[in-house]
């Protein structure tokens, strides 16, 4: 088998279920928008408190960032613990290692067969660019939270000799089977979904969720888990950043690496874990070569350095069975914001899963259900969208953003349309215009407004991905149509007539 970009996971987890369009108005208790493991979560642990909800989503139930993921569900959180206590204190670090356990073992218990839940060791490898002392003082940290660690050794993955903390007790999961069990179990339930984008959403009593096609969902409450929220253009956008990670499935004997989760302290950093495969054949997932979304050099290949990384560390990896790649939001102080979105009464937001989606995502659940309950929980302040952290991370981050807007005076590449080849794309300046052209692999020329709708960024073209990325707030852009894969932007590119570039199409 060829490697490929969609995710291995749905290929072993389809969906028999389809998801009907909402065609009329609805009322209902709760509006979840977003069918990932944040939204089903919430959905289910609303429905077992007695609410009615329905859930919208534009695509279907995991197929955003859940059936992207790596589903490594961890409480040893790989934004380490010493840089929790110093970010919330230890307080905050202890009430946040508390949840993502409690999440690792909600999943536990709502995981079917099909899920393939296993309970496997944690091991954090420091990389060579990191502090010498790195491992003991996350040890020590660890140990003042209540996580039990050991220093141990992995011989066979080549980083710092293999030596490695090792924590009990975490897990391994197939999300797209999850999150389609939780699906079926809330359908069962009473509960609601619908096929329907949703464009806008209006706090009040009641709320009002706006779609596409024209039908509106009125509601007690509304909950956004879309990754990033769209319906905010500015609030969440200053204190998290968006990058791209990029994953490879390969064939490996099963001796070559315990049956357990590794990640590394590098920047950008490497994890692993094993996918029990289909017959006879397992699979080892790496995953790494992150990146700011949309600021990377045209030139560089984020597959094959990644490949390079996983074969000069693990010499025994057969061949390379599949690739894909995910959206990871890292939020400047390493927790997720969710709970009451910023200056609302009645609308829920989560977002910010910092690479810890899975477990961020679940304990969402029971979180968002207790407040919309109208009554308070103990994880509610650490996760509050609300808080600020106004540090060198967020000096750094906004300063990033504020520089992406000189593409708008910055020269484009020389040559016009006709000196893009088939598969490429280009930005090309037509007066005051800048236009995102791309040929397709037939030489049909695709042009579209390279103004991001978000907030007025330049897109650049993304060779590894055939896409077009905001590089200030993460959106990306379906290179064929202009069609948004992510958001924050709530629309796509404005489309432009290719025809009146005058098209001459290179010789091949």
């Amino acid at each position: 088998m060829t490697a490929r970009l969609d995710s291995l996971w749905a290929d072993r987890s389809a969906s028999k279920h389809r998801l009907y369009r909402l065609d009329r108005d609805v009322r209902t208790d709760v509006c979840v928008i977003g069918a990932g493991i944040a939204g089903l979560t919430i959905a289910r642990c609303l429905r077992e408190a007695g609410h009615d909800v329905v859930i919208l989503d534009r695509r279907g139930v995991g197929t955003g960032e859940t059936g992207r993921s790596s589903a490594h569900v961890s409480f040893a959180l790989d934004d380490r613990l010493c840089a929790l206590e110093d970010q919330h204190g230890e307080e905050g670090a202890r009430r946040a290692v508390e949840s993502h356990r409690a999440a690792v073992d909600l999943i536990e218990r709502w995981s079917g067969e099909a899920a393939g839940f296993t309970r496997v060791d944690g091991y954090l490898l420091r990389a060579p660019s990191s502090a010498q002392d790195l491992l003991e003082r996350e040890a020590e940290a660890a140990r003042r939270l209540g996580v039990e660690v050991h220093a141990d050794c992995v011989p066979a993955l080549r980083i710092d000799g293999g030596r490695a903390l090792r924590f009990p007790d975490q897990a391994r999961i197939d999300p797209l089977a999850y999150v389609r069990g939780l699906e079926r179990t809330f359908r069962d339930d009473g509960g609601r979904v619908f096929r329907a984008e949703a464009i806008s959403v209006e706090d009040g009593e009641p709320c009002r969720v706006v779609t596409s096609e024209g039908p509106h969902v009125d509601c007690r409450a509304v909950v956004v888990c879309t990754n990033v929220p769209f319906h905010r253009r500015v609030a969440y956008h200053t204190k998290q950043a968006p990058y791209r990670s990029f994953l490879l499935a390969f064939e490996a004997p099963r001796d070559l690496l315990p049956d357990a989760l590794f990640w590394d302290s590098g920047d950008p950093y490497h994890y692993l874990r094993w996918i029990d495969g289909a017959g006879d054949v397992d699979l080892l997932l790496i995953g790494g070569a992150d990146h700011k979304v949309g600021q990377r050099a045209p030139d560089e290949a984020p597959f094959r350095e990644l490949e390079a990384w996983a074969r000069a560390h693990l010499p025994g990896l057969g061949a390379l069975r599949r690739s894909w790649s995910g959206q990871i939001i890292e939020p400047v102080d390493g927790l997720a914001y969710i709970g009451r979105d910023v200056g609302a009464r009645n609308v829920y937001v989560v977002t910010g899963d910092s690479g810890n989606g899975i477990t961020h995502g679940t304990l969402a659940g029971p979180l968002i259900a207790t407040l919309i309950g109208g009554e308070d929980h103990p994880w509610r302040t650490v996760y509050d969208p609300s808080r600020k952290q106004f540090g060198r991370e967020w000096v750094k981050e906004n300063a990033n953003v504020a520089w992406q807007y000189h593409d708008w005076i910055t020269p484009t590449d020389a040559g016009g349309v006709e000196t893009i080849a088939r598969g490429e794309g280009r930005i090309v300046r037509r007066g005051l215009q800048l236009c995102a052209v791309h040929r397709d692999g037939h030489g049909t020329l695709h042009a579209y407004s390279a103004r991001c709708p978000h907030l007025g960024c330049v897109v650049r073209w993304n060779r590894a991905e055939r896409s077009w990325d905001c590089p200030c707030h993460g959106s990306r852009f379906e290179a064929a149509n202009g069609a948004v894969l992510n958001g924050p932007a709530a629309s796509g590119l404005a489309a432009i007539d290719p025809a009146t570039f005058g098209d001459d199409e290179p010789a091949e």
